[in-house]
């Protein structure tokens, strides 16, 4: 009885150790989450991302993962590219104007922070 009591603490002592060990990686994960995760801010009760400026020390990696598909897109392109093109290479709907909209609203959002040109034409061109 004695030995099997020894054996259930050590036991409970190693299942302790672990528990330890995965708090800390799970913190761990959270903080670098943390760190990647894009910012927001509430606006009318609302969570919404923030668009960095583009400067020196941000790069595109400061950007939601959808911005960035659409920054590499444009960056693709070989000149400048019209919102609809844009939208069958993110795999839209782009019969349907309504569906495009959004997606207007994001690539401009980009432009007014430095991270695409938009031209009086209306289509975007990525900045040097």
């Amino acid at each position: 009885m004695a030995k099997q009591l020894q054996e259930v603490q050590a036991e409970r002592d190693e299942l302790a150790i672990a528990e330890r060990v995965l708090n800390r990686l799970a913190e761990q994960v959270q903080a670098d989450a943390e760190a990647v995760a894009p910012v927001t801010a509430q606006v009318a009760g609302r969570a919404v991302l923030l668009i960095p400026h583009r400067s020196d020390t941000v790069d595109k990696g400061a950007l939601p993962g959808d911005y960035r598909r659409i920054l590499a897109i444009v960056r693709e392109a070989d000149g400048p590219v019209q919102v609809r093109a844009v939208g069958e290479r993110l795999g839209l709907d782009t019969a349907v104007r309504g569906k495009l909209e959004p997606l207007r609203a994001k690539m401009t959002k980009l432009a007014d922070r430095g991270w695409l040109h938009k031209r009086p034409d209306g289509r975007f061109t990525a900045r040097s």
